[in-house]
């Protein structure tokens, strides 16, 4: 896979990139371009032409896939993209967060906190004791602590409990009376009716 980055830059200075890589550079005013960082990896500057500007590494909310294509039909996946490189102007402030707040595009604005989840607050204890009622039941046992105020039943709930631990006698199953049609489903009985014509 490729080393891929996104370098996010004012307008100004992307006006600049554009001509710089459109125009023979030796016919444009901005001949150079560099990038260097300090000793924390995560500041630097941005160099191009004789102006220099302020830049920081942030980590995007959420990681980006890159895509190439040869024959404008079939995409090849080249990298996946973590990070993003942000060019400030000389007066703007430095971020004092290492994470970028949003996303690339406008849907993913604010993505950390509108789009993915918080962890959810749990008791462990309360997790180990369901895990082992879990057991229990698939082991081909009951639950150990049953809790009455879950179920908000009280007193009536622990005898319920207890009712339904112990086997029902199986009963003598009923049949159930059912008239006979003499198999003709869906049709009239055939009784001796004025009604009934015989001669078909």
């Amino acid at each position: 896979m490729d080393e891929q980055f996104i370098l996010r830059v004012p307008p100004s200075v992307a006006e600049r990139i554009n001509r710089l890589l459109s125009e023979n550079a030796s016919s444009s005013e901005d001949k150079s371009l560099d990038l260097e960082f300090s000793e924390d990896g995560r500041t630097g500057t941005f160099v191009i032409g004789n102006d220099r500007f302020p830049a920081s590494v942030l980590d995007l909310p959420c990681v980006v896939e890159s895509y190439k294509t040869y024959d404008d039909s079939a995409l090849v996946k080249t990298a996946d993209v973590g990070q993003m490189i942000l060019v400030r102007e000389s007066g703007e402030a430095s971020p004092d967060v290492v994470e970028y707040r949003h996303g690339l595009t406008p849907p993913l604005r604010d993505a950390r906190k509108r789009r993915f989840r918080r962890e959810p607050d749990l008791n462990p204890e309360l997790v180990q004791r369901v895990e082992k009622d879990l057991v229990n039941i698939m082991s081909g046992g009951t639950v150990e602590n049953f809790d009455a105020d879950v179920n908000g039943q009280g007193d009536a709930g622990d005898e319920n409990a207890r009712n339904a631990n112990k086997k029902a006698p199986p009963a003598a199953a009923a049949k159930p009376e059912v008239p006979d049609t003499g198999g003709n489903a869906g049709e009239p009985d055939g009784s001796d009716s004025d009604d009934s014509d015989d001669s078909m």
